[in-house]
């Protein structure tokens, strides 16, 4: 049971204002379209295909939206297996939503799912259900995908970063990714990332034959970013990658193995148009932030937590080279935080954030927060983002986390290395005031500096 020093703080930092850094949420749609956008989120999928269930892919993703019959489909399939996973993390992020949101306390089993799904469809269609998982959450704005701003609808709620191509993210089972993802942004405007996990790609309008290809491609993919409308964009590094300076000489020569690219060639691809798209970035009046995540590799369906010193340490030379970029990481990985926190600590231009994918765990996100807490100054670090696609499930991950950020602090305060009113500035600063800062945002929220739309 919580102390009193902790129940103190868990009740002070509920109240807190908090900026979502990262998310997926859609404008106009901010909501659960019915049950399956709670318990078939994808982290959960995990847990139930771990448990038996026959389904691990994701359900039907945006631009597109599952169909009545597929999302019903896929729930008869799962509900079977909720016994196996209350056990886990991101069920309790599950019990949470449907608590706490919708009053529902009993256990969600194969005679009383519809009931529950039609609950969840009804307050969907409610226009004033948004703004008021909102005000419960304490979240200021959520930091989308700009593919999904949807006519930049809820812009009042929301920021945008361009999530649009993966220079540096493997795809299982392909060595030319770097290549491909050049050739389906030349000469269009931004629009969704490809999917993970590789497997079936559409036909691209231009093909990258050469090196000068490679580089009006990297220019189109640039001029093309509508700086004016975000503050940041969001990539992958893989950990497989050799990521190293690639000559002009050595890439035309890679160019011509494509059709027997292997992993050497995948390196030598993804190395070169990173540079050169970091080069192009490092070149605009104002960059935005360049997030990307980290520690963790694309499986069949999703990923493993997986992340290599050398990568670190290539990591290390990467931002090193750019001091004109702001660099900000999404870690996957728990124990590779410690070595994280040292590179901040020597590389004014990389920040910390949040806690992702395989790291969105109660014992993961009580390590590394008091890790960071205990390296870094508390504005290299970002508190909270819950990679949400739908607005309930940032709701529960934002309770997670100031619970756990409570416990935290208060075994620092009763240790008697920081007071309580330390513990909570330290809270506000990492749920707000951080974000807004390392984001570029001005107290409303709005980028600084920024357009947006007229």
């Amino acid at each position: 049971m919580p102390g009193p020093t902790e129940e103190r703080l868990h009740a002070a930092i509920r109240l807190l204002p908090a900026i979502d850094a990262h998310t997926h949420l859609v404008g106009g749609r901010l909501s659960a379209a019915g049950l399956h956008d709670i318990l078939l989120y994808h982290m959960a999928v995990s847990d139930l295909y771990a448990a038996g269930c026959p389904s691990g892919a994701r359900l039907t993703q945006y631009p597109g939206r599952p169909t009545d019959e597929e999302a019903h489909a896929r729930l008869a399939e799962a509900v079977p297996y909720l016994p196996l996973v209350v056990n886990t993390g991101i069920s309790w992020g599950v019990r949470i939503i449907l608590g706490e949101l919708y009053g529902w306390t009993k256990p969600v089993t194969p005679d009383n799912w519809r009931e529950l799904d039609a609950l969840v469809r009804l307050r969907s269609e409610d226009p004033a259900w948004p703004a008021e998982v909102q005000r419960r959450a304490g979240i200021v704005r959520f930091g989308t995908e700009y593919a999904r701003r949807e006519g930049f609808a809820d812009r009042d709620r929301l920021f945008y970063s361009l999530e649009w191509a993966f220079f540096t993210r493997c795809q299982w089972g392909e060595y030319d990714t770097a290549l491909y993802e050049l050739e389906r942004c030349w000469g269009r405007s931004p629009d969704s990332p490809a999917p993970i996990g590789g497997g079936s790609r559409p036909a691209t309008e231009r093909t990258v034959r050469c090196v000068a290809d490679v580089l009006a491609a990297v220019d189109h993919y640039v001029a093309a970013m509508p700086l004016d409308c975000i503050v940041s964009m969001a990539t992958h590094i893989s950990t497989d990658l050799d990521l190293r300076v690639v000559s002009d000489e050595e890439m035309a020569a890679a160019l011509q193995r494509r059709p027997q690219a292997g992993p050497a060639e995948r390196d030598i691809y993804a190395s070169y148009v990173n540079e050169a798209f970091l080069a192009a970035l490092e070149r605009l009046p104002r960059p935005p932030v360049f997030q990307f995540s980290f520690g963790a590799e694309p499986l069949p369906f999703e990923t493993a937590g997986r992340l290599s010193q050398r990568s670190i340490a290539q990591l290390a030379e990467m931002v090193s080279r750019r001091p004109g970029l702001r660099f900000q990481c999404f870690l996957a990985s728990r124990h590779s935080n410690q070595s994280l926190c040292t590179l901040c600590r020597e590389l004014p231009n990389l920040s910390l954030a949040g806690y992702w994918w395989h790291n969105f765990f109660a014992s993961s996100i009580g390590q590394i927060m008091e890790e960071r807490l205990e390296m870094l100054p508390i504005n290299k670090q970002i508190g909270f983002f819950s990679d949400a696609y739908c607005i309930e499930w940032a709701y529960a991950k934002s309770r997670m986390v100031r619970q756990i950020m409570a416990g935290v602090l208060a075994r620092k305060v009763e240790q008697g290395v920081w007071s309580e009113a330390d513990a909570l500035g330290f809270a506000a600063a990492m749920l707000l005031d951080t974000p807004r800062t390392l984001l570029g945002l001005a107290e409303t929220g709005e980028p600084v500096g920024l357009r947006g739309p007229a």
